[in-house]
């Protein structure tokens, strides 16, 4: 008697096909790198628990993941992230000075009022991490503290009449950064191609050079070309009686230089900080770019180029022509 062979379901073929490339792909599966805490960052309980819930899994070496967060392809994306989010911010290896955790305090506050942090792709996955409001004020509360706890010593006020270094307060002789990026003082002649400001009441003001400019312009920059340059100048802001705000002490400028072969470990851009009025040089190596600089332009400005604060245009004739019309 013959027997009937029975056909498999081509659903049911798919299905182990798939069930297949899944359980591959785990053998290609690392876990996350393990770290010790060697020092965490201290604040009071309320401010802990908001960082632990909405910040730890990333900015931590406690990593407290989901189950879907270990399994791969998942897992590949969650530890590019924390890698990267490690670099840029780390609170179980939290050994900073005073101003340098209020500095992180006012950009975390900033980063959550702004919407920035957590990541969005984040909370999809784990909507308890959201920010609320009551956290931010929290947050907010506690930053304010910070800078009325250790006020800064008062110095005789500068009235500026604009929004440039006193010539009188610059070095003669212009420093370099660790990774090669040349001060220079040209760029307060460059065309200011943005405006910003910080919760720390500052002022801060974007100069491009013709490159960058010209880029902006035509909206050429995926990617930025070579030979762009670009500056953000800080101020601390200035209130006068009658209420006006303006620049006044200098604070530092901001450097970004592209040269895409010679800075190809930070996505072709050359970080530089150059702070207070003698102009000193942030990092003591070349690697203090790559560790903290793109770090945080790729997680929050990958689609700008790695620069943020980009104007829509700088094209003064075209605007004005758009709006006669």
């Amino acid at each position: 008697m013959d027997t009937v062979k029975k056909k498999k379901s081509p659903i049911a073929i798919a299905f182990l096909v798939i069930l297949g490339i899944f359980g591959g792909l785990q053998i290609f599966n690392q876990p996350l790198e393990g770290k010790a805490t060697t020092k965490q960052i201290e604040a009071p309980r309320e401010v802990i628990s908001i960082l632990e819930n909405s910040c730890f899994n990333c900015h931590s070496n406690q990593q407290n993941l989901s189950w879907y967060d270990k399994i791969a392809p998942i897992s590949w994306a969650v530890n590019k992230d924390v890698k990267r989010a490690r670099e840029v911010l780390n609170f179980s290896e939290y050994d900073v000075s005073p101003a340098e955790h209020k500095g992180n305090m006012y950009a975390i506050l900033n980063m959550m009022q702004s919407g920035k942090m957590p990541l969005h792709n984040y909370t999809l996955l784990h909507p308890s991490a959201k920010i609320t409001q009551q956290d931010i004020d929290v947050i907010k509360k506690y930053t304010l503290s910070l800078a009325s706890a250790n006020p800064a010593k008062k110095e005789e006020k500068i009235i500026h009449q604009n929004i440039k270094i006193s010539e009188n307060n610059t070095p003669s002789k212009f420093p370099v950064s660790p990774n090669g990026v040349k001060y220079t003082d040209d760029y307060k002649n460059w065309k200011v191609i943005s405006m910003s400001t910080l919760f720390d009441n500052s002022v801060r003001v974007i100069y491009g050079n013709d490159i960058a400019v010209k880029a902006i312009e035509t909206e050429n920059f995926h990617p930025w070309p070579d030979g762009s340059m670009v500056v953000k100048s800080v101020w601390k802001q200035e209130k006068l009686a009658d209420g006006e705000i303006r620049a006044g002490e200098f604070v530092n400028a901001q450097f970004m230089v592209k040269d895409s072969k010679k800075y190809t470990d930070t996505e072709g851009w050359g970080f530089a900080k150059f702070s207070g009025p003698d102009l000193h040089p942030t990092g003591k190596t070349a690697d203090f770019a790559r560790e903290s600089c793109i770090a945080c332009h790729r997680q929050l400005a990958e689609k700008t180029g790695y620069l943020f604060d980009v104007p829509m245009k700088v094209n003064t004739e075209r605007l004005i022509k758009n709006l006669q019309k």
